[in-house]
């Protein structure tokens, strides 16, 4: 809550800091392969890359340029500085242009988190709207004087540069581990642990198969042949006993990360066993049914024991087969077996399992499994580093901006001119 007694700080309404200009009504009639980019939604959200473009003149109200501030109030609810250089602004955003005394790095925090505020004003709404009358109704907090305004804006653009490039750094590890791990299922590695020669380059090393050319030493089989497939459940909800254990009850909605601990329902053993199944640790688990292509980890392997309920199924490789190994191959065939799973489907989001167990695979050794294992985990240590430190940063940055955008945490310190110690020439 922001302390009244604070100097130098004001309440004021969104409406009065910025002049917030609708975009242009563009149509099909002003599609073009030249001219400015025009930017819609899909652009501010980055869903999307740049479509069409305009090659005709408007007024510069519909114009954006590199540090534009661009607030999308229709559908999505979000605020982005714009760093993509000219372009024309599509309608359902506003050009936020700042008022005199208000700078424009810190109305663009302060306006993140109004979208934050928003969001939640509007949950559960199917289509969220923010009108102008709505921007005179939402309140925030600031300083009157620009200098403190900038000294806030600085610390918050610290963060998010140090935020940015850390997801830079992720991005480029998850683009080496799919690299890797693409070759690690198709070529393996030899017997001092380094990753065996492409075919052209040692084709002795090869043989031909079903799935083409795979190592010598490799079996060529069908997932189902080297994996069994468990059923789960739900226990029944009317039964409330059921549902105050500590038995960790997986559903499509907890598969969010490759590997996982715990999920957000638990059960009693007895109902697990009644009206679900448990598992082991490192069982893999799959989504056969729902939004199967919404999930960013349709596969995962459960790090504890966990029962599991009807739109997952839980797979045992075995014993020739590490189930880690077997792990990373859905996760390096996530594409292709969706794909083909919803082509046999014609469409609908279930799994058809006669066509995903009869799917090709290339089993190595166990040995040679574990050292694609072993190598696998070499590099998703540093990515699990990295994005162990993003969240922290995010976390750091959403308290901050709850201090520092309420004035509870004051730069004013920051802003005094520091004293300069007397010399003898000055006495």
């Amino acid at each position: 809550m922001f302390d009244a007694n604070l100097d130098r700080w004001q309440t004021r309404s969104l409406s009065s800091l910025a002049d917030y200009e609708n975009g242009f009504a563009f149509s099909e009639l002003h599609w073009s392969e030249q001219g400015l980019p025009i930017v819609r939604i899909a652009q501010i959200t980055g869903s999307q890359g740049i479509v069409d473009r305009y090659p005709g003149r408007l007024p510069d109200n519909f114009r954006v340029d590199d540090k534009s501030l661009i607030f999308s109030w229709s559908g999505t609810l979000a605020v982005v500085r714009w760093a993509g250089g000219p372009a024309w602004l599509n309608q359902h955003l506003f050009k936020v242009v700042p008022v005199e005394g208000v700078d424009p790095s810190f109305l663009f925090h302060l306006l993140t988190a109004s979208v934050v505020e928003m969001n939640k004003r509007t949950h559960g709404s199917t289509m969220k709207h923010i009108k102008r009358s709505e921007l005179r109704e939402f309140f925030v907090f600031l300083p009157t004087e620009i200098n403190e305004q900038q000294a806030l804006a600085r610390i918050l653009d610290t963060l998010d540069t140090a935020i940015y490039e850390t997801e830079a750094i992720i991005a480029k590890l998850k683009a080496v581990k799919q690299g890797l791990l693409h070759d690690l299922l198709t070529r393996g590695v030899d017997a001092n642990g380094e990753l065996r020669p492409a075919q052209a380059d040692a084709p002795h090393l090869y043989k031909e198969s079903p799935l083409g050319w795979i190592p010598k030493e490799w079996t060529a089989t069908s997932l189902g042949t080297v994996t069994t497939w468990a059923s789960g459940g739900t226990p029944s909800r009317a039964v409330r006993s059921y549902w105050t254990g500590d038995v960790p009850l997986l559903t499509p909605k907890d598969m969010k990360s490759f590997e996982l601990d715990d999920t957000s329902e638990h059960i009693t053993s007895a109902a697990a066993q009644g009206g679900s199944r448990v598992m082991p640790a490192e069982t893999i688990f799959i989504v056969v049914r729902g939004m199967i292509l919404a999930h960013s980890f349709p596969v995962v392997l459960s790090g504890t024991q966990m029962a599991f309920n009807q739109d997952v199924k839980a797979i045992t490789p075995d014993p020739q087969v590490n189930s880690r190994f077997l792990a990373h191959w859905f996760v390096a065939n996530t594409d292709n077996f969706l794909r083909k799973v919803t082509e046999a489907t014609h469409g609908t989001k279930k799994l058809d399992l006669d066509n995903l167990v009869g799917m090709p695979i290339g089993i190595p050794p166990l040995a040679e499994q574990l050292s694609v294992v072993s190598r696998q985990a070499a590099i998703d240590r540093p990515s699990a580093s990295e994005t162990s430190y993003l969240t922290q940063l995010q976390a750091l940055k959403t308290g901050l901006m709850d201090d520092l955008l309420t004035g509870r945490v004051r730069v004013t310190p920051l802003l005094a001119p520091t004293e300069q110690p007397e010399t003898e020439a000055s006495i």
